[in-house]
């Protein structure tokens, strides 16, 4: 079964999507669910960059600075009138709640206006549909992995509207592991691109980090231990830690500024070839587990962007004659395209909110 959702040429549902989950104003027009007119995104990396991370307050102000230029000129852009929109689709859930709610009621205020249908989607399954944005459709059924700074999840996808959680994190999700080692690793933020420019010049086999796999035929998801193991190659070991494992270690602390540039290198390597282990496993273990016969295997999210991931997952589809769909670079990260694609399918099957939809901050396993 396939996403057989029509061109614009041939399906005139034209739908405006807003984002603002995080840390990015999105605002883009899409037609037929997959042909992107605009897509404007305003990124907040310069102003969380000091801190190493998203401060909520921050991100909130910047949103309601944002917001209506950012749809004005996606609607510039695409060069449609407010006759032509069919409804406004809106990312409710999960994510930074101030951030949340700015979208949510630049939403429902257009919506009003143009009286048109308001659709909420959640941003996670947003994501999972992502790569048929300007693409072909998506073989269903398939298994989604969708990673990010605040999510690594697991889904069973029989349709873009229907997606059954497989597996979820325990602790940091994989953005969040990234981010934090590139700062042990004093690489900059964010720590995705960091670490994998790090990496490219590193020896993944230089040291032999964990993969935290869980218990069993587990499709969770846990990269705190990882994290910590570099801190302690990085740093050493502290002494309160070694006297309760046992271990056999000097204690003697390394710290950042006693590795050399190629020792920064194996390290970034070392990592993200780990992560990427624990990855394709339990991709591979949900392809094979999965009642379905499984057709298309999808990657999401702005982890979705790192090479090694992809070239990764694109080995294992070959191995379990499985397409790999992943998006376009621009369409990892958050944006509304994949918000308004995703809202094209909820408006055909007359899914729709009202004034009343809330924001959801966080989402239920």
């Amino acid at each position: 079964m396939s996403d057989t959702g029509p061109s614009h040429h041939d399906d005139p549902i034209v739908l405006v999507g807003i984002e603002s989950t995080c840390d990015e104003t999105a605002c883009a027009v899409v037609a037929g669910g997959r042909e992107v007119l605009s897509s404007v995104v305003a990124s907040q990396i310069d102003l969380h960059a000091r801190f190493g991370g998203i401060v909520p307050e921050i991100a909130s102000r910047a949103h309601l600075e944002a917001i209506g230029p950012v749809i004005s000129q996606a609607l510039a852009e695409a060069g449609i009138a407010p006759a032509d929109i069919a409804a406004v689709a809106v990312a409710n859930q999960p994510g930074l709640i101030g951030s949340l709610l700015t979208g949510l009621m630049a939403a429902k205020t257009l919506a009003w206006v143009w009286r048109v249908p308001l659709i909420g989607v959640n941003h996670i399954h947003a994501h999972a549909y992502s790569p048929a944005l300007a693409a072909g459709p998506i073989e269903y059924p398939a298994v989604a992995l969708i990673a990010s700074g605040g999510h690594t999840s697991l889904y069973l996808c029989r349709s873009p509207m229907e997606m059954e959680l497989l597996g979820a994190t325990i602790d940091d999700a994989a953005g969040e592991a990234f981010d934090k080692v590139a700062a042990i690793l004093n690489l900059g933020y964010p720590g995705g691109p960091a670490i994998e420019r790090a990496a490219r010049s590193g020896r993944a086999d230089a040291i032999k980090f964990p993969r935290t796999l869980l218990e069993g035929q587990s499709l969770d998801f846990s990269f705190s231990g990882i994290k910590t193991a570099v801190l302690y190659h990085v740093n050493g070991v502290p002494g309160s830690v070694r006297a309760k494992r046992g271990a056999a270690c000097d204690g003697v602390a390394k710290g950042i500024e006693h590795l050399d540039e190629t020792q920064i290198a194996d390290i970034a390597a070392a990592f993200q070839a780990a992560v990427v282990d624990v990855m394709r496993i339990k991709i591979r273990r949900a392809v094979q587990a999965a009642e379905a016969d499984v057709r298309t295997i999808i990657l999401g999210g702005g982890v979705a962007a790192n090479a090694a991931l992809r070239e990764a997952v694109m080995q294992l589809g070959g191995k379990l004659e499985v397409a790999v769909r992943v998006p376009a670079t621009e369409y990892c990260t958050d944006n509304a395209a994949m918000v308004a694609g995703l809202g094209c399918h909820y408006l055909r099957a007359g899914r729709i909110d009202n004034l009343r939809l809330a924001a959801t901050a966080t989402v239920r396993r």
